[in-house]
């Protein structure tokens, strides 16, 4: 399966449980039924994948974790804020970057409408 095509069934199943939850809750609420949802529609899913750093050829563990990995192509990252910010934006991208990863979804909960919560982050070309 494509990048893409993973991008479109996380997107839905997002949009499903932020049906079901809506805004307000704690981005750890948001995770686990995103997980939940994501794995019984067949997804390949890991939770909190740790993140190393590579510095003068030394992999540092750092406690770096993506908030899920989906298919090991596509990177997800979670927030319930006011609004998604430029520091937002670069976590993902750094994320994606230590793992040669190409998509990222950064999905912000706390709004009234999840379509203006997702934000499309590429890493090269698609």
């Amino acid at each position: 399966m494509i990048e893409n095509d993973i991008a479109t069934k996380i997107i839905g199943c997002a949009i499903d449980v932020h049906k079901n939850l809506g805004a307000g809750l704690l981005e750890s609420a948001y995770q686990e039924c995103l997980y939940y949802k994501l794995k019984k529609e067949g997804l390949r899913v890991e939770k909190e994948k740790p993140m190393p750093i590579i510095y003068e050829n030394v992999k540092l563990e750092c406690g770096y974790r993506i908030d899920l990995l989906v298919e090991n192509k596509v990177v997800i990252e979670l927030k319930s804020v006011d609004s998604l910010n430029d520091v937002h934006m670069a976590q993902t991208l750094t994320y994606m970057k230590l793992g040669n990863y190409k998509l990222g979804l950064l999905i912000n909960f706390n709004v009234i409408l999840l379509k203006q919560g997702i934000k499309r982050i590429i890493n090269g070309t698609l």
